[in-house]
């Protein structure tokens, strides 16, 4: 015979969901347990006046629904009370809620694993860090090789080197980049002009400018700079198209078609860089002298005829040839570099910004790397 119950009670407002305690201390849950039907229960049963024995029972016997949320609300309420010393018990409750309610109690250990995670040791970090980037490493060396190898096997062929995407890259990556590589060029030959000229005005060396101007410009700046524009312009349009199809999914409807994502997609765009970016730096050179004569006549009073020959006089060949060489190598670190991140998108199109950005900055921290390499090794070569 069921004891009778004490008017001690939890519910929502439309008392569908509800805890009463027995003259026996039993635990009574009532009602419909769904989400719904639990208002501020969960914050109510936080502030509740259980009873102080320390074995309790609890009885579900007329519970008439519950769902996850509502299984949730419990099994918070159980975990508060064992934490507290007491000892749990339930009686004639379906066999169906008992179920829910540990797959809930299962799933929350989980999550709060999840979220409260070991804390690892710096050496922890340092090594997980080092893994990850050494993981990462071997890839791009194999995505390097796979590159090197569909290159000599599309120059081995030259038929299948698809012409009409050539031209049409060569339109997007170098001619629709010629303002915004002729306008910094200029504007770069124009400061190092200005800068310079203050202190040659100084000595009396007015025509030293172009010196200055010329192999700055020929050997470093134009290269450099161009190469850091269009890995910003190209680079991130690579990263961004080819994560875009690999999200979804047309990487992998080309190959069920049996076309490879290297020669369609990754070495075209190589190939036009390496065309591309020579050009471009030859435009920014020529772009760059003339901003720095326009500034060499206004500020030193050096004429145009007479910067043209001292230009021949003073700046060797080597300069400029240097900085040419110097083109098709970033160009190869721009394309592959932006076409690896694009296959490494996975998931959503979020991931999509996170790899762009992550591909400009290796773009330019890898030209900018190699540019100094060229340096020391040019240097020490006496070249």
């Amino acid at each position: 015979m069921t004891a009778p119950k004490q008017h001690i009670s939890l519910m929502t407002k439309d008392q569908n969901a509800k805890i009463n305690i027995g003259e026996d201390q039993t635990i009574y849950c009532e009602g419909c347990w769904t989400i719904s039907k639990l208002a501020d229960l969960d914050r109510r049963l936080q502030a509740f006046s259980w009873p102080t024995q320390t074995d309790l029972v609890w009885d579900g016997n007329d519970i008439t629904a519950i769902d996850t949320g509502g299984a949730l609300v419990l099994h918070r309420s159980l975990t508060r009370l064992q934490q507290q010393g007491h000892h749990i018990t339930w009686r004639r409750l379906r066999a169906e809620f008992a179920e829910l309610l540990k797959l809930v109690a299962n799933k929350q250990e989980v999550l709060e694993t999840a979220a409260h995670p070991p804390t690892q040791s710096w050496l922890e970090r340092i090594g997980m860090h080092v893994w990850t980037d050494l993981h990462q490493g071997i890839h791009a060396l194999g995505f390097l090789g796979e590159s090197t190898i569909g290159l000599f096997g599309l120059l081995g062929s030259p038929r299948s080197i698809r012409w009409r995407v050539l031209i049409r890259n060569l339109e997007l990556d170098g001619f629709h980049a010629l303002p915004i590589v002729g306008l910094l060029s200029f504007l770069m030959g124009v400061v190092i002009a200005y800068q310079g000229a203050e202190q040659l005005r100084t000595f009396g060396a007015n025509i030293f400018i172009v010196d200055l101007v010329g192999v700055s410009l020929l050997r470093e700046i134009a290269p450099l700079v161009t190469a850091i524009l269009v890995a910003g312009r190209s680079g991130s349009a690579y990263t961004a198209q080819i994560g875009t199809m690999n999200v979804t999914e047309e990487l992998d409807a080309l190959r069920t078609l049996g076309i490879s994502p290297m020669n369609y997609l990754v070495l075209p765009r190589a190939l036009v860089l390496v065309l591309a970016l020579p050009l471009l730096t030859v435009y920014a050179d020529i772009v760059g002298v003339f901003g720095g004569m326009l500034i060499a006549k206004t500020q030193l009073g050096v004429s145009f005829t007479e910067f043209i020959d001292r230009f021949e006089y003073a700046i060797a060949l080597k300069h400029y040839v240097i900085g040419i060489i110097k083109a098709p190598v970033f160009a190869v670190i721009i394309a592959l570099t932006g076409c690896y991140q694009g296959f490494q998108i996975r998931g959503s199109v979020d991931s999509v910004g996170q790899h762009t950005t992550i591909s400009v900055v290796q773009s330019i921290f890898l030209v900018i790397v190699f540019d100094a390499f060229f340096s020391v090794f040019l240097s020490w070569w006496g070249i």
